[in-house]
């Protein structure tokens, strides 16, 4: 758009220039100048559009963001209950899957024991806890409770 803006100006008063108009060579460049300038100041978001325009910009306001929006209790309510049937769910996926096969279920199982307690020892040795670390234990909530239901069902 910038080059065919410019270009059509170039043609207009090269086309005045030959006409014999009363436009002198100075005026005319910097009425070029001015087009151009006009045309990166809109490019570089003197538009109006006054938002971000570049992909680290945009990726910089994400924490703020996020922040702003979970600081409503509800929807931190919302996300935890998501977080903890998410690992209720996955619970069941990886019981039912290595159950049925019976291929790999002890290294199945030692490596859920395993990232239930490195999730436990990891949230509880912090001094505050920030609301992803508190996600991840309701993932882990969510995942031992699975892992008991399903137990509970293989026991009837």
């Amino acid at each position: 758009m910038a080059h065919s803006l410019t270009f059509n100006t170039l043609l207009l008063n090269h086309h005045h220039q030959s006409l014999g108009s009363f436009a002198s060579p100075s005026r005319s460049k910097r009425r070029i100048s001015r087009v151009v300038r006009a045309v990166q100041e809109e490019a570089q978001g003197g538009g109006g559009g006054g938002g971000p325009r570049r992909l680290i910009d945009i990726i910089r306001t994400v924490p703020d963001i996020s922040r702003n929006y979970f600081k409503k209790p509800s929807r931190r309510t919302l996300f935890g209950g998501i977080s903890l049937l998410g690992g209720f769910y996955v619970a069941q996926t990886i019981s039912l899957s290595f159950g049925a096969l019976g291929v790999n279920d002890v290294i199945a199982a030692v490596l859920c024991v395993l990232l239930t307690e490195y999730v436990t020892r990891f949230y509880y040795s912090r001094t505050t806890v920030t609301f992803p670390i508190a996600l991840l234990n309701n993932f882990k909530m969510g995942f031992t409770y699975g892992l008991f239901i399903d137990a509970f069902k293989l026991a009837s």
